[in-house]
């Protein structure tokens, strides 16, 4: 069966430790990179513009040997000029993965159904795990380990959070998700990482999220494709900027991380994110590091 990361928890304990080893050990080693892509190609498509994800799934393919296509969305038109099924069998019959960045999660499970390539998620509306992989591989790098550290997510319980639920499950990490009224992490989410082993805590205050974190994390009010939403979530995140009075609450050496990209002044001060507790342009180059060791993971397992 082929492998295929739609979300975090396509993987075990085993495989995301040895994910993240590789991608510490490539990264101090480059002459060590397996070119698993040597003479073939790889899809990047697009519904959703980026600037990270666009350029560490390229980067990640090109140093594994492989020619990266990017395609975006006008171009193909899911479900409009072709069908998502056309489409993903046609990039199938001339690419060796296929990685996507959609609005509709549904459509990574349509693809999935048809294609005998590994599918990478690399942004849905309900899970963003290549994301969750670079930050744990930050937190590691930084500390030495992670587990029994703890993560305070402070903000929207969207995809970002959901991800890293999982991640932190598999990790032995423990999670904090804080955010206000009727933007908490959904509870299926929560349910699951549980279920998968991990201490997740969920609640309204920021202050009681952060208290002994090791790290401390944020996302956007409003993200993309939330724009009407944009005035009803700026009252609503009204008190929930991540400045330096709630640095000061978690532990003394807690860094802090955002998956970008960041509005300074909204959910976080610019103070933080300029400061020496920052570490996320370390997370956003880590991208491209957790990337490649994933891809060598999903093509490991070719005939």
């Amino acid at each position: 069966m082929t492998a295929n990361l739609l979300e975090v928890d396509d993987l075990d304990p085993v495989r995301l430790r040895s994910i993240l080893d590789n991608a510490v050990a490539w990264k101090t080693d480059a002459s060590a990179i397996p070119p698993v892509l040597a003479g073939r190609a790889a899809t990047a498509l697009f519904q959703k513009p980026s600037a990270r994800t666009r350029i560490s799934i390229e980067v990640a393919i090109a140093t594994l040997g492989g020619h990266p296509i990017y395609v975006r969305d006008e171009e193909v038109m899911l479900d409009k000029r072709e069908s998502v099924e056309d489409v993903a069998r046609t990039m199938a019959s001339m690419c060796a993965v296929i990685a996507a960045r959609v609005f509709d999660h549904h459509i990574l499970e349509r693809m999935v159904a048809v294609v005998d390539v590994p599918v990478v998620n690399l942004l849905s509306d309900t899970a963003h795990p290549c994301q969750a992989l670079a930050d744990l591989l930050t937190v590691r790098e930084h500390f030495g380990d992670l587990e029994g550290r703890r993560i305070a997510f402070v903000g929207d319980g969207n995809n970002v959070a959901a991800s890293l639920a999982y991640a932190a499950a598999l990790s032995g990490v423990e999670l904090a998700v804080a955010s206000p009224e009727g933007y908490e992490l959904d509870q299926h989410v929560v349910d699951r990482a549980r279920n998968l082993g991990s201490a997740v805590e969920l609640g309204n205050d920021p202050y009681d999220a952060v208290r002994g974190a090791d790290v401390v994390y944020t996302d956007v009010w409003t993200s993309m494709g939330q724009e009407d939403e944009r005035q009803q979530r700026l009252r609503a995140f009204t008190g929930w900027t991540v400045d330096a009075a709630l640095m000061q609450a978690a532990s003394e050496h807690a860094i802090f991380m955002h998956c970008l990209p960041a509005h300074r002044g909204e959910e976080v001060a610019a103070d933080v994110i300029e400061g020496p507790q920052s570490v996320v342009w370390r997370q956003a180059g880590n991208r491209m590091h957790s990337a490649r060791a994933l891809l060598v993971d999903l093509l490991s397992g070719e005939d």
